[in-house]
């Protein structure tokens, strides 16, 4: 039985404006009907796989669970990272939780983001890498290159696989390359794409470690060992996380190991790491054009236009090898060859403090969501979406009170001793500093509108009584 490993914690910023900080790519249907998260996690399940062992961090615990729930799946653990380390102490960290309960655990590692769209092929070539791993080796999986790609980073293999299906034999990691040396390597037999997807024993990556980080061995060792259950995560411990020093699992100890093998891949693999991307794996008519959403295209050539708003019409007329992005906050207008340079862009929205460059207009909660629809000096008026069985925390606030309209569903809502129903077009006043809680009892969604008036609408304007999410004061919603 194979342990799939997903990496979750990731916030990357080249999809800008979809993917924020506050809510990445993975998370988001970019190709299909499912998320990037839930079709890493389906594309490794059923016959031959165990559940999921799943990394992220402290604010994507929910969204992780949620989104497995969704697809009917959950989680065998969701180990929870102080702070981001890059990938070598996660996969640690997961072989050596795994290691725990199974010392011949087989571990599939795998990022949360990836596109794979054949998956019975992925299935055979984990397969095809389970000889090696019998071995003790490590393996690793080669994509077969489409184009001449300066994102990636490239295997070299000792020789030209000839369409061999089974593990082939390494001779060194390629960083990315710029323009002219990435032809060169497509034009060559023996070099495949760095898929950064793993196979291996948890023993033998941890013997791995032993040998060539010793250090970060013993501190991730320790951050298991003091690990504490909250609520059905398992958090990481802080201290000993705070010293490792952040760095790759290629670059800690896949480039230093002698016994990695690499399994070919030919059946199609993106990290939809930029625009340009989405567009490449995204359905295209016959002039090259990528649509979604509420978008029109009038004499489009080779572009991608995308509105992410029912109530924001895009319409592109005349471009040609473009990207154009639409959201209800913000607007991504692009040359399809700068894709890569997005990061740019939310780099200099930061710089300027502009609140677009991390948050999205919708806000995620363990409990739900919720939106401003109006913002004023002395008002604030939001949607809430609180999913079913969810509540929000027992709360007051100091400078503001509240009216609350039920617009679907019914809400259950307490204020100081009173608790009551409020059903569809019933409304309910929160005096300024009333103790207070909304739940939503039923079995569908819940939404209501909110309306705040006060001399402070910020969201950090909350005293915290009880938490069933055991959030702390300085969380919000």
């Amino acid at each position: 039985m194979i342990t799939p490993v997903i990496l979750c914690g990731g916030s990357g910023t080249r999809l800008w404006p979809l993917s924020r900080k506050a809510y990445p790519k993975q998370f988001v249907p970019l190709v299909g009907e499912n998320t990037l998260f839930q079709a890493s996690v389906l594309r490794a399940s059923g016959d031959g796989f165990g559940r999921p062992l799943v990394i992220t961090n402290s604010d994507f615990r929910f969204i992780v669970q949620d989104q497995l729930a969704g697809v009917g799946l959950s989680a065998q653990a969701i180990l929870i990272e102080p702070d981001a380390r890059n990938t070598a102490p996660a996969v640690l960290a997961a072989a050596l939780h795994a290691h725990q309960t199974d010392p011949d655990a087989v571990l599939l590692v795998a990022p949360s983001d990836h596109v794979v769209p054949d998956t019975a092929a992925f299935v055979a070539a984990v397969q095809a890498g389970m000889a090696a791993v019998e071995q003790g080796r490590l393996v690793t999986f080669g994509i077969q290159p489409g184009y001449p790609e300066t994102g990636y980073g490239y295997l070299e293999l000792a020789q030209d696989p000839k369409g061999q299906a089974g593990p082939v034999a390494l001779s060194r990691f390629v960083e990315k390359p710029d323009a002219a040396r990435a032809a060169e390597m497509l034009e060559s037999a023996n070099y495949l794409w760095n898929s950064g997807i793993f196979l291996f024993r948890a023993t033998d990556i941890i013997a791995a470690f032993r040998q060539h980080m010793p250090d970060m061995l013993g501190q991730v060792t320790q951050a298991v060992a003091d690990a504490q259950e909250d609520i059905g995560f398992l958090r990481l411990a802080p201290a000993p996380w705070a010293q490792l020093e952040d760095i790759s699992i290629d670059h800690a100890v896949m480039e230093k190991a002698d016994n990695l093998s690499v399994v070919p891949f030919a059946a199609g693999w993106s990290d939809l790491g930029g625009w340009d991307a989405v567009w490449r794996e995204g359905v295209r008519d016959a002039q090259g054009v990528h649509i979604s959403g509420a978008a029109t295209a009038i004499d489009c050539k080779d572009a991608l236009l995308r509105s992410d708003s029912d109530d924001l019409e895009l319409v592109g007329i005349g471009l040609k090898d473009m990207v154009v992005i639409a959201m209800n906050d913000a607007v991504l207008v692009a040359d399809k060859s700068r894709a890569q340079d997005v990061k740019l862009a939310v780099a200099a929205l930061k710089k300027k403090g502009a609140k677009q460059a991390t948050d999205l207009p919708k806000d995620h909660r363990p409990w739900g969501w919720f939106e401003s629809l109006a913002v004023g000096a002395r008002f604030q008026v939001k949607r809430i979406h609180v999913n079913p069985g969810a509540a929000l925390s027992l709360q007051s606030h100091v400078h503001r009170s509240e009216h609350w309209i039920v617009v679907e569903g019914t809400a259950k809502v307490t204020v100081d001793n009173e608790t009551r129903l409020v059903t569809e077009n019933q409304s309910i006043y929160i005096p300024l500093g009333a103790v207070h809680r909304m739940e939503n009892p039923g079995k569908l969604p819940m939404v209501l509108i909110e309306v705040q008036t006060g001399s402070y609408v910020g969201e950090d304007d909350i005293i915290r009584y009880d938490d069933r999410y055991a959030r702390g004061q300085g969380a919000k919603g």
